[in-house]
């Protein structure tokens, strides 16, 4: 028998749910979460996504109405995401850079009616692409690094006019940040934050996104020279170091459960604030868990957000984020 017991009983702190609030080592509360949203022309529209059950595309006053939910509930940032129409995609993804987009008129009604939630912006080209990517390709199929950032400057000063707070680099080109950085400065925006998607994965995952934004069955080969292999960890370390270096205010790994280990190795390495994106494919696990009653939604969505926060993450995109915020709040 252990010589510490009985003196030594860890239950003792676990026998009672004051005492388990209590001796929490990790808090997971409604201001951990941004709420990914996606914006479709209209108005009075929503379109559920069939592989992402219980999500909507949303017109855009729909999304003022998830967003004023989103104040109400704690949640201080949603995150757009836009469905850009057919006719309006191009081989060079030109609608991003129009100033009266779906993505930009969307930030500037949030902005209008709840003008302190935050509005956080995707920067990449593969919702306005017929091709898919999230860059400018070349006659071979090639993303082009160098010409693609050139636009996402473009891009991102777009959104940052139109009134957002934190504009978010998706797409895994090499010095972008630094670029975009540069350009928000020349332009007095000091203020506007860059969350780059620092360790974005090639994944399985994301499926149900590329439903979400019109992308599934337009790209052309794959995305795997420019998101990371899923194997490697060591140059996650490196791609964080340079964002950071360019200045970034934060950085993502994604997707999230998979991926918990680099975010520990992030965080304890770097000591910034870290996000994971708990992306399509995951919720969509969740889900099919629970329509086949494996499990219970309530108990599985805490649990996960709460792996996250104890990995080290300051927040989590999750499409969870209204129902986990109820849940915290009650």
């Amino acid at each position: 028998m252990n010589a510490a017991y009985p003196a030594l009983r860890l239950r003792r702190t676990r026998a009672s749910s004051w005492s388990r609030r209590l001796h929490a080592e990790t808090v997971l509360t409604p201001a951990d979460l941004i709420w990914p949203l996606f914006i479709v022309e209209g108005e009075g529209v929503e379109q559920p996504i069939a592989s992402l059950p219980g999500v909507s595309r949303w017109s855009i006053d729909g999304i003022v109405a998830r967003a004023r939910e989103a104040r109400a509930l704690g949640i201080p940032c949603v995150a757009l995401f836009p469905y850009t129409p057919a006719h309006l995609k191009t081989e060079d993804g030109r609608e991003a850079l129009n100033p009266d987009n779906l993505m930009c008129r969307a930030t500037r009604a949030i902005k209008h009616a709840v003008p302190d939630l935050g509005v956080l912006t995707d920067v990449a080209l593969d919702p306005y692409t017929t091709h898919g990517h999230d860059g400018l390709v070349d006659a071979a199929g090639y993303v082009l690094n160098d010409a693609t950032a050139d636009v996402l400057i473009g891009q991102a000063l777009n959104q940052a006019r139109a009134g957002a707070d934190i504009v978010a680099p998706s797409d895994m080109m090499d010095g972008r940040i630094g670029m975009i950085r540069g350009a928000l400065e020349g332009e007095g925006a000091h203020n506007v934050q860059i969350m780059s998607y620092a360790a974005k994965y090639a994944s399985g995952f994301y499926g149900p996104f590329r439903d979400a934004v019109g992308s599934r069955g337009l790209l052309k080969g794959d995305k795997k020279t420019y998101q990371m292999d899923h194997a490697n960890a060591e140059e996650a370390l490196r791609e964080v170091a340079l964002d950071l270096a360019e200045g970034a205010d934060s950085v993502m790994v994604k997707p999230g459960l998979p991926y918990l280990d680099i975010i520990v190795r992030v965080k304890q390495r770097f000591e910034v604030p870290v996000f994971a994106y708990q992306v399509s494919g995951e919720y969509a696990m969740l889900e099919a868990s629970v329509a086949a009653g494996a499990g219970d939604r309530d108990a599985l969505v805490i649990e996960t957000l709460m792996a996250f926060k104890r990995a080290g993450c300051s927040g989590v995109l999750t499409y969870h984020a209204a129902h986990a915020a109820r849940l915290l709040g009650a």
